[in-house]
């Protein structure tokens, strides 16, 4: 049963200081812009794009969309290889462009946020092209991180540092006279050399930035690698190789240093002197709950992303010990919680949840949205998951484009998978993506799986989206508050809200239980027994909304 609820009026303005915590409830929709919507034929998706699709997301039911680097960028890692922060690239349209999106999505009622990449820079950006003229010492090289090598005559890297996107993170370059040179670091790809935090230079650039975009009208920042910026002093060796196994599992040199707090307690002074809550948001990885909590203290960002959740597996057990363990930590600091199941670095999940079950996988990335929609806090949805589109696993190596597919050991080189453009309209590619191809091949598939196609089935993921967030917009006890577990079978979460009950049956068997309440909304088709105060057969990898 899933009901096709109208979206609810919005009458929030954006600009509406009386929307004070506007975050701590709200659904944000990651935009990945090059795969949303294109424009111009080019086959890229674009902010005009963007722009000409909002009636969409506005109707959809989501709170604010994130917007993905379009940034001036030689694209060497989609645009997170900024060369100007303050210019619009090309490839996406210009300033203008990005003013009227602002503009049109404060209008029906939706927030923007931007990316923001402060942990490096492309390495076209002019002080990186100043930094290699420049002499050994030299002002410029000190906004980045440039060493001499070790051994006789400099052969080696600085120290045993790993790109996360596989290889030494260290670069050796090429004096004017043709002889080797002094190395610089990039935790990323070669063209993203990272900048030094310790540099008074590189802080107030930044601040300057985040000024330009927020006097622009952009409503908040997420931070690329927020836990990034600060390295050890030192830089010592780590001592082990596969280095990016580590990420999120223990702090690491060069990530999770506690100096990265510092900048986002003056980042948090500089959001909150502009009307209307402008937020901050982490992308962190840390080794525990309790960590990433401290990104989002009372005096630092509003939210961090939850990955323990994301990268929870599909069971009872590990998804409640993960729910207490994120609840626990934010309230610690009166943070709101997070939640989030895809994004553009990862496997959808609707495919990871499958285990090669492609129909599997889709019953419980179904269920497992209404249990994101229904935890207490604020949610992420990644373009394309509201349709159920799973991760294109064929996609030919010739049309690759993710750099760390072309550096084997970092990696896995698959993020290409989850970056096919959006499938709108149509019988056949590019359904209605744009006027002309699209960057990246769509499956054929993909045309029972387009906005059109699902429009108006109630069986349809997308309809159970539409529902499952007008809903949340109407029940007072979904979003942000407390919530307490209920006594469920084995394999069953069960937990209330003020006026509600979800229930997610996590097991491979229908599971029978005393019916909670009212059915509202359920992933799956439902069987009653022994009439009021009877038994519900909760099918399996199912989730039902009820009203008590």
């Amino acid at each position: 049963m899933t009901q096709d609820l109208a979206p609810s009026v919005r009458t929030a303005d954006p600009a509406d200081a009386t929307a004070d915590q506007w975050w701590r409830s709200a659904v944000i929709y990651q935009v990945y812009v090059r795969s949303f919507a294109d424009s111009d034929g080019d086959g890229v998706g674009d902010l005009r794009g963007v722009r000409e699709r909002l009636p969409y997301l506005a109707g959809l039911g989501v709170d604010a969309l994130w917007l993905t680097p379009f940034y001036a960028s030689p694209q060497a890692d989609g645009g997170y290889d900024v060369s100007d922060y303050r210019a619009v690239d090309p490839l996406f349209g210009d300033l203008s462009d990005a003013d009227d999106l602002v503009r049109e999505a404060h209008r029906q009622g939706l927030r923007v946020i931007v990316d923001i990449v402060p942990n490096h820079t492309s390495d076209r950006h002019a002080w990186f092209e100043e930094a290699l003229a420049d002499r050994p010492g030299g002002t410029a090289r000190a906004r980045y991180h440039f060493r001499p090598g070790k051994g006789e005559n400099g052969e080696l890297p600085p120290n045993d540092w790993e790109s996360v996107f596989g290889g030494p993170a260290w670069t050796r370059t090429t004096d004017a006279d043709g002889t080797p040179g002094e190395w610089y670091l990039h935790l990323f790809a070669p063209q993203q050399p990272d900048l030094n935090w310790d540099n008074p230079e590189v802080r107030a650039e930044f601040d300057s930035v985040l000024r330009f975009w927020l006097d622009l009208g952009v409503d908040g920042f997420r931070i690329d690698v927020a836990h990034g910026m600060v390295k050890a002093p030192g830089l010592p060796d780590i001592g082990r190789t596969e280095q990016a196994k580590l990420i999120g599992a223990q702090v690491l040199p060069f990530f999770d240093q506690d100096g990265v707090h510092e900048i986002h307690r003056a980042w948090r002074k500089l959001l909150d002197s502009y009307p209307g809550r402008r937020i901050g948001v982490a992308e962190a990885w840390a080794p525990t709950s309790e960590r990433l909590a401290l990104y989002v203290r009372p005096d630092e960002l509003h939210q961090a992303f939850n990955f323990q959740f994301l990268t929870a597996e599909w069971g009872a057990g590990p998804l409640r010990t993960v729910i207490d363990e994120s609840l626990a930590a934010t309230a610690s600091v009166g943070a709101p919680t997070t939640w989030v199941l895809s994004n553009h670095d990862v496997v959808r999940h609707a495919t990871r949840y499958g285990a090669g079950d492609g129909g599997l996988g889709l019953r419980r990335a179904r269920a497992a949205a209404l249990l994101m929609l229904a935890l207490p806090g604020s949610a992420y949805v990644y373009q394309g998951e509201e349709l159920g589109l799973p991760e294109v696993t064929e996609l030919p190596d010739e049309v690759r484009q993710d750099p760390a597919f072309f550096r084997g050991d970092g990696q896995d080189g698959l993020r290409d998978g989850c970056r096919v453009p959006l499938p709108w309209s149509g019988d056949a590619p590019p359904y209605g993506f744009g006027p002309g191809a699209s960057w990246l091949p769509q499956p054929d598939e993909w045309r029972e799986l387009s906005v059109e196609a699902q429009s108006g089935d109630p069986r349809s993921t997308l309809e159970l989206y539409r529902s499952a967030l007008a809903l949340r917009r109407e029940l007072p006890g979904l979003g942000d508050g407390a919530m307490t577990w209920e006594d469920a079978p084995a394999g069953v979460l069960a937990f209330a809200r003020p006026g509600f009950v979800c229930t997610l049956n996590t097991l491979g068997t229908e599971v029978a239980l005393p019916v909670p309440g009212r059915p509202l909304l359920a992933t799956a088709a439902l069987e009653f027994s022994g009439g009021t105060g009877g038994t519900v057969l909760l099918p399996a990898d199912s989730c039902v909304w009820w009203a008590v």
